[in-house]
This record gives structure tokens, C-alpha cells and sequence, in this order.
């Protein structure tokens, strides 16, 4: 099960109260106050740890409370404070208040974590009360109360590298043979239901994260298919690869298929539509997959990368295209800004432009 969006409630746990208490021993009949003070309640922490992909792990509880703290105790015992309750998450998760409507925290990286319900703190004991003109306190206090507050998490898979297109484009399959991923690969549309991910090797000390993304349709970006709920997980890579079928299997057009999910990116983030992009023609192994290919890069007035899962053509030169072209980009999705292309020629520092394209600059986009 693959869920990436949950709410939950969170509480930590109250302090523990102050004890009222006098030593009473025998030959010190004035031994004085001696009661502890209350333990700290135990704080709930959220965790971004390795290892975990989605949110499913939170599905099922709602409610999450820390343990208070213990009660002081005679003797100038303090309460025994309370652990915190750390709840893991996975890298990406967005940790926003329900009510309020503000992030309290991106935990983008392994071992980011927030504080999302502080314990309270423990009451001091009798104890804390004495002076020199209250040798007898008999008042102690009570633990604080601790906060409470209505989360809501929202996952964005982290990847370096995000592929998409139109449903049955090829993404799952180039995944597959790229990075060993398991997904599910079958000759209907919307075969991919949720984001997978995968590690692509181009050498020893070179390797990078795919993200499959579900297949985009038009109206996507107003929740339209499946596009809406998954969008969102394209924000997070540094790279889009756009897979486009050389000879459509529906008849339709791939340039024109190629243009409306350039669209739906658009219209869902200007932002993301300017991110670097490499343009891949899939399914070269059908009869007229070699002209259609051509025609998508006169078309577009850009370079193309023809493929074939199935024969594995052009697939080891796009792993190390792609490795390349991560080295020249900024380590952090949100780094920028990222190079945007003005034509599609030039080598060197220049290979990152000459594979990337913003709608601003790629004819009919």
C-alpha cells in the first residue's frame, strides 16, 4: 500500500507534580521540606529515517501520545522524566499544522527531524519553596500541560532524476532495466498507480535515484486522471526525462502528446516547467519508430534520445547522459537557478543546455 498524504494527532506527555513532603526522621524533628520535583513529560518528534518510501506506516494509527512524566517523591526524589516518542518518516515529508495551515518543518534529508508536541515540564517539589521565612512550604505544583496539535504530513518522493508522459509511454519498463526495480509493466494505460523508485548505475562511484511518476493525462493539473495526486512528486527531482511512444499505439500524435504534458506541467508549476529536460523517444523497436523520431526532433527543433526497452538500443547511452548531466546540476532540487537552454548545440559546460529546454524557448511548447 502506498500512501502519501496523512493526518494524525499528536500530544505530548504532561510533567509530573511536585511532591508536598518533610523529612521526618528520628533526633531531626525539624529536618525540613524534601519533596522532589515532577519529571518532564516526553516530547513527539518526527524523524525522516532511511529506508521507508511512503507513509503507510502512519495509516493505521491516528492518534500518538508521549508518556508523562512521573510524580515526585519524598527524600528530594525527582519523577522519573518520560522518553520522547519518535515517529520515522521518510526523507521528503512535509509536516504542516491542520488547523493553522503553516509548515512546521521539510524533512528533506535523513535524520531531519522537528518537535511537532512538546511534554510539559515538571512541577517543582515543596522543596523549591524554602526560604529563610518559609522554612514549611506545603504548596508544590502541578505538572505543565503538554501540547497537542492536529498534523498533517505530505510525502514528496526524492529523486534525482523523475520520468514522465502519457500512460503505457514506457516509464515502468525503462525503470525496470535500468535500475533492477520490480514495478508493474502491462500493456494497458494507468499500469503505474503510485510513484516507484529505482537506482541507476553508470559506473562504479556513479549512481543515481529514478522516480517513476504515474502517467499524466490532460487536465492533470486539475486532478484529472492521476496526474493531480502525483504531480507534486516531479517537484523533487533535479531531472526530467519525457518519454514519448515514437508510433503511439492509440494512433495519436507524439508530438502533440509531447507538447500537451509540457502543458500540464505549466500550468501546475512555471517552476517545474523550466526544470532541465531530456527528451526520450521509446518503443523503437516498431516498424516506423526510426522516421517517427525524426520527425519529433524536427518538430521540437531539438535533440532526442531514441530507445528500445525491449532490445536495450540507446538505453546504456541515456543512463551515463544522465549521470553526466547530474554532475553539472546543482546537488538540491530547490537550488538554482538551473540552466535553461537557448539552442540545442554545444559541448562541455554547455551539454546540460544542449539536453534541456524551457517552454519559453522550445518552439511550439
Amino acid at each position: 500500500m502506498f500512501v502519501d498524504r496523512v493526518t494524525i494527532f499528536v500530544r505530548g506527555g504532561d510533567g509530573g507534580n511536585g511532591c508536598v513532603s518533610f523529612r521526618r526522621e528520628k533526633y531531626a524533628p525539624r529536618g525540613g521540606p524534601n519533596g522532589g520535583d515532577g519529571g518532564d513529560g516526553g516530547s513527539v518528534i518526527l524523524r525522516s529515517v532511511e529506508g521507508l518510501t511512503n507513509l503507510a506506516n502512519l495509516s493505521q494509527q491516528r492518534h500518538w501520545k508521549a508518556e508523562r512524566g512521573g510524580h515526585g517523591t519524598g527524600s528530594d526524589c525527582t519523577g522519573r522524566g518520560a522518553p520522547d516518542l519518535i515517529i520515522e518518516v521518510p526523507p521528503g515529508t512535509i509536516v504542516r499544522d491542520r488547523d493553522r495551515g503553516h509548515v512546521l518543518r521539510d524533512l528533506k534529508q535523513v535524520g531531519d527531524q522537528v518537535v511537532v508536541a512538546r511534554g510539559g515540564r515538571g512541577g517543582h517539589g515543596n522543596t523549591h519553596f524554602k526560604s529563610s521565612t518559609n522554612r514549611a512550604p506545603r504548596q508544590a505544583e502541578q505538572g505543565q500541560t503538554a501540547e497537542e496539535r492536529w498534523i498533517t504530513l505530505e510525502m514528496k518522493v526524492i529523486a534525482d532524476v523523475g520520468l514522465v508522459g502519457l500512460p503505457n509511454a514506457g516509464k515502468s519498463t525503462l525503470l525496470s532495466r535500468i535500475s533492477g526495480a520490480h514495478t508493474e509493466i502491462a500493456d494497458y494505460p494507468f499500469t503505474t498507480k503510485y510513484p516507484n523508485l529505482g537506482t541507476a548505475h553508470a559506473g562504479p562511484d556513479r549512481a543515481f535515484v529514478v522516480a517513476d511518476i504515474p502517467g499524466l493525462i490532460e487536465g492533470a493539473h486539475e486532478g484529472h486522471g492521476l496526474g493531480h495526486e502525483f504531480l507534486r512528486h516531479v517537484e523533487r527531482t533535479r531531472l526530467l526525462v519525457h518519454l514519448v511512444e515514437a508510433v503511439p499505439s492509440d494512433g495519436s500524435d507524439p508530438v502533440a502528446n509531447y507538447r500537451a504534458i509540457r502543458h500540464e506541467l505549466e500550468l501546475y508549476s512555471p517552476t517545474l516547467a523550466q526544470r532541465p529536460e531530456i527528451l526520450v523517444v521509446t518503443k523503437m523497436d516498431l516498424t516506423g519508430a526510426a522516421e517517427a523520431s525524426e520527425r519529433i526532433a524536427h518538430e521540437l527543433c531539438r535533440d532526442v534520445l531514441a530507445i528500445s526497452a525491449v532490445t536495450g538500443k540507446g538505453i546504456p547511452a541515456l543512463v551515463h547522459r544522465l549521470a553526466d548531466l547530474l554532475e553539472q546540476l546543482p546537488n538540491t532540487f530547490e537550488a538554482g537557478p538551473f540552466p535553461v537552454a537557448a539552442s540545442a548545440s554545444g559541448s562541455g559546460d554547455d551539454e546540460v543546455a544542449a539536453f534541456t529546454d524551457a517552454p519559453s524557448s522550445s518552439p511550439g511548447v
